[in-house]
């Protein structure tokens, strides 16, 4: 019985290099920014859509000072959570905070995950309400545990040699796609018909979730050699490599496909994007890049956001029962978080799930902005007018955002307001229901 009440998180530090940290962040970056991102970004900023991208890299850009800032102080496995935990204590903020970057994290898994059954499905048309879209989503998360299960040099190894390939494979694409299409920027020189700041913030928002994976790089800092320093360089590297990537994707993408055509195939612009470049060649070869690129994307999040929930357990801000399952703490919440990710996977559209992500995962950056200004600015040498700026730049899409989806889809605002209220009040009860009982 022992080995079942093990409650060791099993951290190995110095166990992930510069390379592997780059290479998991963009893993998860380009995983779920390109491929399961593009159309819906364009369906709300129009043709501007790449300048929604490029403002979301600004945006995230600000955003990662404090978690650099972070990191170099404190790093640790438990990446944000730690850092929350430094600015407001083990409080119900803290634990909510941290519980919002988690099931952003999680959100991303399953939004990757429908991403990864949608591509696979566009060369049999078998439509994206195909049950199959979710079978296949979840398929790839259950391969996702048990990769994810083997040892932190072979996730490592794995992620760099997919991060490889996708990157190589999605530069032919932009590059091929910008040839076909002359490099035209006359769209990006006029307001787009039916274009709204309004929306443009909106699409700016969900870009962001195309830049959030750095925060993956956070969640494994003390794991990574020489954290004090290279966290932070992985950081920089990931958003800037991901930052060209997508506005030369995006360029090919604007350059041969009408805004309609887009946003008639949104959760597939890629593959349609491929079809005058390369023709029915170029469907396919982007579906192979797209699997690998989303495949890698999810192993490389559930690395992160299981380890997340396992130091939250260690610092009891969390609720954890073994279950009756042998391994270790994180072993059983990379359990958790592979069933969670399931059950978004079958239940929810991309749309949706995408939309679910950006509101917590902004509420949540938002706090750690606010957190690091008000207790531990000084502590950590942090420079007050970035912080300020990056809660500013938050607020602002954050509320354009929730504007769009309370006129076209309040289900999803319904949803985001009844996930926080379970989150604070059920964080509530088991913080003083546990500081009552030691």
């Amino acid at each position: 019985m022992k080995h079942i009440n093990d409650r060791s998180s099993k951290y190995k530090s110095n166990s992930l290099s510069l390379t592997g940290a780059v290479a998991m962040g963009t893993g998860v970056m380009i995983g779920a920014g390109i491929f399961a991102l593009t159309g819906q970004v364009a369906e709300l900023a129009k043709e501007w859509f790449p300048l929604a991208f490029l403002v979301a890299a600004v945006v995230a850009s600000f955003s990662a000072y404090s978690y650099i800032k972070m990191s170099n102080a404190y790093p640790s496995a438990g990446g944000i959570a730690m850092f929350l935990e430094k600015a407001y204590g083990k409080s119900v903020m803290t634990a909510v905070c941290a519980l919002l970057m988690y099931f952003s994290m999680v959100i991303n898994e399953s939004l990757v995950a429908r991403t990864f059954g949608t591509y696979i499905l566009q060369p049999f048309d078998s439509g994206k309400e195909s049950w199959l879209v979710p079978a296949l989503g979840v398929g790839l998360l259950t391969f996702a545990f048990f990769i994810n299960i083997l040892s932190n040099r072979f996730i490592q190894t794995f992620s760099f040699f997919m991060t490889f390939i996708k990157i190589g494979g999605v530069t032919l694409f932009a590059l091929g796609g910008l040839w076909v299409s002359g490099v035209s920027f006359g769209s990006m020189t006029t307001v787009p018909t039916g274009f709204t700041s309004g929306g443009f913030l909106g699409g700016v928002a969900l870009a962001i979730l195309a830049y959030k994976g750095f925060t993956t790089i956070t969640n494994s800092g003390s794991e990574i050699v020489n954290p004090h320093k290279n966290v932070g360089r992985a950081i920089m590297i990931a958003i800037a490599l991901c930052t060209v990537l997508y506005l030369l994707i995006t360029l090919a993408v604007n350059g041969n496909l009408t805004i309609s055509e887009i946003i008639q195939v949104k959760d597939y612009a890629l593959a349609e994007a491929a079809r005058p470049a390369f023709g029915n060649y170029g469907v396919w070869f982007t579906v192979l890049f797209a699997i690998i690129a989303t495949v890698s994307g999810v192993i490389a999040s559930v690395f992160a956001v299981s380890r997340m929930l396992a130091m939250l357990t260690e610092m009891k801000l969390v609720p954890h029962s073994h279950f009756g399952m042998p391994g270790n703490i994180q072993q059983h919440t990379l359990v958790y978080t592979i069933v969670i990710a399931m059950m978004l996977t079958i239940f929810f559209d991309l749309s949706r799930i995408a939309s679910l992500g950006a509101i917590f995962y902004i509420i949540m950056d938002i706090a750690v902005h606010w957190g690091i200004y008000r207790y531990i600015r000084n502590e950590i040498n942090a420079s007050a007018f970035i912080l300020i700026t990056a809660i500013i730049m938050d607020i602002v899409v954050l509320t354009a955002f929730i504007i769009i989806k309370v006129q076209t889809d309040i289900l999803v605002i319904y949803t985001s307001i009844v996930g926080l209220a379970l989150i604070f009040l059920g964080e509530r009860y088991f913080l003083r229901h546990y500081h009552k009982s030691v």
